[in-house]
């Protein structure tokens, strides 16, 4: 599984990151977390509010950070 943070690194970005990695490992299991900063790469993702989540492809969140928990149901519905 892979989940993408896409963010310049403001200080809710470095939130939302933290969130997500937090989840993961929680989670367990092998799941890549990337850090997406470039801006050339955020706007290929059609994402244009950040901080933002995307699971396996899809975007979850955009505009704020996310809860540990809606983290914790978003790599459970990827898993199926």
């Amino acid at each position: 599984m892979e989940i993408k943070v896409f963010g310049p690194g403001c200080a809710r970005c470095v939130e939302a990151e933290g969130v997500v990695r937090q989840a993961a490992a929680q989670a367990g299991g092998d799941i890549s977390v990337i850090k997406v900063s470039d801006f050339r790469e955020i706007m290929a993702a059609r994402i244009i509010s950040t901080p933002a989540v995307m699971v396996d492809g899809d975007i979850k969140c955009t505009g704020r950070v996310p809860t540990g928990e809606e983290v914790a149901q978003w790599i459970e519905e990827a898993r199926g």
